[in-house]
């Protein structure tokens, strides 16, 4: 399993034609998790909702934290963090840019009247090693309160 091409760009505003590439890939990344877990996650259809389903997801993959490979877990935590950016994205709107500092997607939504920013990526690698903790779906009801009150912030 291999990562995003686009997790190899530099730039933190993508060109508008890029970003509609970017957004396909985003997709299609989050459409390959499902692929890969839906005989035993069932129920990922970009709903809120399904964030439990990726919780319970995480929760399972996590006790084999250890034991995965350098590899499988980048791709795990980079689909899975596509994976909640596009639940966010098709139920609140947004756009992808990449952001640097993190090496990582990022989602920005409210834009132009405020800027609710959200990294996912970095909350699913805390997830996967530190446990309940890093909760995926008490970390995006953060995100939600942020797009409700028209909040400019980044959940990370």
């Amino acid at each position: 399993m291999g990562g995003l091409n686009f997790f190899n760009k530099k730039s933190k505003l993508l060109k508008e034609e890029e970003l509609d590439d970017f957004t396909k890939e985003m997709h299609g990344e989050a459409i390959y998790l499902i692929k890969k877990i839906e005989k035993e996650y069932t129920g990922l259809d970009f709903s809120i909702k399904s964030l439990s389903v990726i919780e319970n997801f995480l929760e399972q993959t996590s006790k084999f934290y250890n034991k995965i490979g350098k590899d499988q877990l980048e791709a795990i935590t980079n689909k899975t963090g596509c994976y909640i950016l596009e639940v966010a994205r098709q139920n609140f709107g947004g756009k992808y840019y990449w952001y640097d500092k993190l090496n990582q997607p990022i989602l920005v939504t409210g834009q132009p009247e405020f800027e609710m920013s959200l990294l996912a990526v970095e909350k699913v690698k805390a997830r996967l090693k530190n446990g309940i903790e890093n909760n995926i779906v008490f970390f995006f009801e953060g995100y939600i309160n942020g797009v409700k009150d028209k909040k400019s912030q980044m959940i990370v």
